[in-house]
């Protein structure tokens, strides 16, 4: 039986997400990503496809956390922008998030670099790609991963609850356009990765996430290890 990528998004996201969706396109790309697992080894592993979403269910997302395209080293890539489980190095680009986290809110570095806790609390770790062939950076790219997260960033516009976009580097910032409704709020930087020496450290993006939660009446995030820790 073919692999239906709509059937396998978790609840509420599905219902969420079904009026911005093109059925051809989401068909076309339930084929795609169905043949390159059977084919060889992609990431994340399949069952962690949609943990972000899981993980964060649509109703209780207070922020969004958009990253581009998962790891593509054997180990790293679990399903969540960014994050990468206990055991597995910190790579470069989260290593610069917990240094802003430090500077920002005088968090110490967790450690470890999952962030799982985070998602628990409503902050939506999501990868514009949600899978990579091993070894080949945006390999996936272009195949109508993005239709379906740019559904997810519109269906979450659709929220009456305010909504946090932190957008960081050039191709997430493209997704602001996709944010209009007023009551949300948009914080755009650069990419915190160590080969972009400027835009990302010193923006204090974690402080002014929760200032925007709170002026909604919202219950900020805990970003400390003890947040990572969240049930």
């Amino acid at each position: 039986m073919p692999w239906d990528l709509i059937e396998a998004l978790p609840q509420p996201w599905r219902v969420a997400l079904l009026p911005h969706l093109d059925r051809g396109v989401v068909d076309k790309l339930s084929r795609f990503v169905d043949e390159e697992y059977r084919a060889g080894e992609v990431f994340p592993p399949r069952e962690d496809l949609f943990s972000a979403l899981r993980l964060c269910p649509y109703g209780r997302t207070r922020v969004l956390i958009l990253g581009q395209d998962p790891y593509h080293k054997a180990g790293q890539a679990h399903g969540l922008s960014f994050s990468v489980r206990p055991g597995v190095p910190v790579p470069p680009s989260l290593r610069n998030i917990y240094k802003e986290l430090r500077d920002d809110l005088g968090i110490a570095p967790p450690p470890n670099g999952d962030l799982t806790g985070w998602a628990a609390q409503g902050v939506l770790l999501l990868n514009a790609v949600l899978t990579v062939r091993a070894g080949k950076p945006t390999s996936h790219a272009g195949r109508g991963w993005e239709h379906v997260t740019d559904a997810a960033i519109r269906a979450l516009d659709d929220s009456p609850t305010r909504v946090v976009f932190l957008l960081w580097g050039a191709y997430a910032r493209q997704k602001a356009a996709l944010v209009t409704a007023p009551h949300h709020v948009v914080i755009e930087a650069g990419h915190p990765s160590p080969m972009n020496p400027r835009g990302f450290l010193g923006t204090r993006p974690f402080s002014a996430a929760n200032a925007a939660l709170a002026a909604a009446q919202l219950t900020p995030i805990d970003w400390s290890a003890a947040g990572l820790l969240a049930p």
